[in-house]
Parts: structure tokens; C-alpha cells; sequence
């Protein structure tokens, strides 16, 4: 049975941009796969505590000497990373806030670099350990930033995806979203002509 992970972060829920376009390539990824599993990962509807010390901690200690507040810490991340190795495709809502990824899905990054469980260093470099499978980027912006070179947003996703071992990212850009309601149409009507194009 085929698995889809998606990953929301609007902090609007289902009334984000990047959110309803998610929910149109999911509704398509339905019609393809029936009987096929959507799991939902809600990083504004239900936060991932932020990374800090104590948890940086546990994912370093020695299994054996963990604490039992350690082991939970771990376990979590343990979870959230199952979730992408199960998964046969995955879909991230990427919305802009200030310039970069939401908070909430910058703590879930943190706990998917785990070293030695999602990528490793080398003497030629980090390899990312993880299987190799499509991730689909929904990047919405008020402004445009893509081709200006002011987009520090999905290059660092794309890296971070990478160095964990998940290198075919496609990304679907509705950029605009605050320009006025004629290029706001203009956009989203182009990202959702792309949609069915990324699931082939």
C-alpha cells in the first residue's frame, strides 16, 4: 500500500495557502493511489518542542546511560524520522515568514539530523543515510523572491533534505500571494496547473 507523508506548517492550518494547495495534490495523489495511506504531520497544530541542550543531549548519549526523560526525547525523534522512512513520497508545505521557514518546522529539522541515524561524516564528506524518495516542496510567498535572489528559504531545505539522504525535491512556487488578488490568482492558478505534474 503506498504511503504519503505531508508535512504542514501554516500557522493558518488549513486556510494557508500552502495548505490548500496541499490539499489539491493530496486529493490527486488519492485519485492515483486507492486505498493508498495519507499521514499527516501538523508542526503548527501540534509544535515540536525547539531544540536545546537537554534535548541536544540526549540524542548524544550513550544509549546505556540515558536518562528516562533522554530516552522519550529520543524516542520522538526516533518517530519522526520513521515517518519519512515509511513513507514512499513526501509533500512539505513550505509558507515564508520573515524571510525564512516557519519555526515549527525549523525544531523538526532539528530533530531529523540525527548523526549516525540520518547522515554520517566521512573522509569525503557527509553522506545522508536515509532512503532517497520524492519530496515535493510547496513554497508560498507574498512577495517574489525566486529569481531575485533573496530566496533563503528552499535552498536550505533542499540542502538540509540532502544531507539527510533525500535528494529528489521538486518545488512548486506561488509567489506573489500579497500583490493583489489578479496576481494572486494568476499564481496559484499556474502552482496548481504543476501539482499533477509532480506526481508522475
Amino acid at each position: 500500500m503506498a504511503k504519503l507523508l505531508y508535512v504542514k506548517s501554516s500557522i493558518f492550518g488549513d486556510q494557508g495557502q500552502s495548505s490548500q494547495l496541499a490539499e489539491s495534490l493530496i486529493n490527486d495523489w488519492k485519485a492515483q493511489n486507492p486505498g493508498g495511506e495519507v499521514v499527516e504531520r501538523d508542526l503548527a497544530g501540534d509544535p515540536i518542542p525547539h531544540l536545546d541542550a537537554g534535548r541536544f543531549n540526549a540524542f548524544i548519549t550513550d544509549p546505556q546511560e540515558r536518562t528516562a526523560e533522554q530516552h522519550a526525547v529520543v524516542e520522538f525523534s526516533d518517530a519522526l524520522i520513521d515517518e519519512i522512512r515509511q513513507a514512499d513520497s513526501v509533500v512539505i508545505g513550505v509558507p515564508m515568514y520573515n524571510f525564512g521557514v516557519p519555526s515549527q518546522m525549523k525544531a523538526w529539522i532539528d530533530h531529523l539530523a540525527r548523526a549516525g541515524v540520518t547522515f554520517k561524516y566521512t573522509e569525503s564528506g557527509p553522506v545522508g543515510l536515509l532512503e532517497d524518495k520524492p519530496v515535493i516542496l510547496l513554497a508560498t510567498r507574498g512577495g517574489q523572491y525566486k529569481d531575485d535572489g533573496l530566496d533563503y528559504q528552499i535552498p536550505f531545505v533542499k540542502q538540509f533534505l540532502g544531507f539527510i539522504g533525500l535528494n529528489d525535491t521538486r518545488v512548486i512556487f506561488a509567489e506573489g500571494l500579497a500583490m493583489g488578488d489578479s496576481v494572486k490568482d494568476q499564481v496559484l492558478s499556474a502552482a496548481r496547473r504543476s501539482l499533477g505534474e509532480q506526481l508522475q
